[in-house]
């Protein structure tokens, strides 16, 4: 498996090609989830090559937003299982990445570690200091015009959501809480 071949290609064709309205769902996002998904895999002991997988689903797990907003998520599955084999992956490999990917739709839904470990990483966000300046970025992407409506959106998905690893609820959330307060103090 050719990792860093499979990453620079995708994260290529997403800065090149994404449509330029895309201020969230962007290369910026691949690289911030890819990079959790080191530090959670690290945490959770994961490594050899259960690692490379969840690597390379962190690098294509919303490669589907170059052709589709809905259903983005079968989409980046399409796209890794068209791309992957050129990078040495087996279709079984492949069959693990679209699973990863598969959980990170919303509501998410992991069945294995690997899974719960791209879910949180996708949303790790949540639960840092830079909440505010991602789901401002967020925000524009969805063309909101309507801050109070934002807010409510964001303490609705807040409340719904929930960390899977025990990493990600060691370390994002009592800031992901710490960040729905500061939100539900916005709304009048």
């Amino acid at each position: 498996m050719l990792l860093e071949q499979a990453g620079e290609f995708i994260l290529n064709k997403i800065s090149n090609e994404l449509p330029g309205n895309y201020f969230y769902h962007n290369a910026d996002h691949t690289r911030d989830v890819y990079v959790a998904v080191e530090n959670i895999s690290r945490s959770e002991g994961i490594g050899g090559e259960d690692l490379t997988l969840l690597l390379t689903a962190a690098y294509y797990h919303d490669s589907g937003y170059l052709y589709t907003l809905n259903e983005h998520e079968a989409e980046s599955c399409r796209i890794a299982a068209e791309y992957l084999p050129g990078f040495g992956y087996s279709p079984g490999q492949i069959d693990k990445i679209c699973g990863m990917i598969k959980a990170t739709r919303i509501p998410q839904t992991p069945h294995n570690k690997l899974e719960e470990i791209l879910a949180d990483a996708d949303l790790d966000y949540l639960g840092r200091d830079d909440f505010f300046e991602i789901g401002d970025k967020f925000y524009h992407e969805r063309g909101m015009s309507d801050r109070n409506t934002w807010n409510a959106i964001q303490v609705k998905f807040l409340e719904e959501h929930h960390y899977f690893t025990q990493t990600a609820l060691n370390l994002r959330n009592a800031k992901k809480q710490e960040n729905l307060a500061k939100v539900k103090a916005l709304i009048p």
